[in-house]
């Protein structure tokens, strides 16, 4: 599996390429950096807000109480946003979506990044 085929490991993760994300984000969906803190450190997505994988359980409801909020969910290369996403879907959260290649692909694109925030 490469990174650029994230939804290989987990069938029915909604995905969206990053010109897809990049609409999503500026029509008010939260980018979600599903990365660990080193990673957030070294660039992110404009705006992204981080909970690194593993905290995404406890942490989400805090962070975003309405589960029909509009989600683009990313880390490095796209598997582990993909098992996030299938996380939030199992916790009733219907408008999340993997970036297909995560930051890499969303850098390789030419979108902007910014410092974390």
């Amino acid at each position: 599996m490469t990174a650029s085929q994230p939804g290989q490991q987990i069938p029915n993760v909604p995905e969206v390429d990053v010109d897809g994300a990049q609409r999503m984000i500026d029509e008010g969906a939260i980018a979600l950096d599903v990365r660990e803190p080193n990673e957030f450190a070294e660039g992110v997505i404009p705006g992204a807000v981080l909970i690194p994988r593993a905290d995404v359980p406890e942490r989400i409801g805090d962070l975003i109480p309405d589960p029909s909020t509009p989600i683009v969910v990313y880390c490095a290369g796209g598997v582990r946003s993909a098992f996030a996403t299938r996380t939030l879907e199992e916790l009733g959260y219907t408008g999340a979506v993997s970036l297909a290649g995560g930051f890499n692909a969303w850098g390789a694109a030419g979108k902007p990044t910014a410092g974390p925030q």
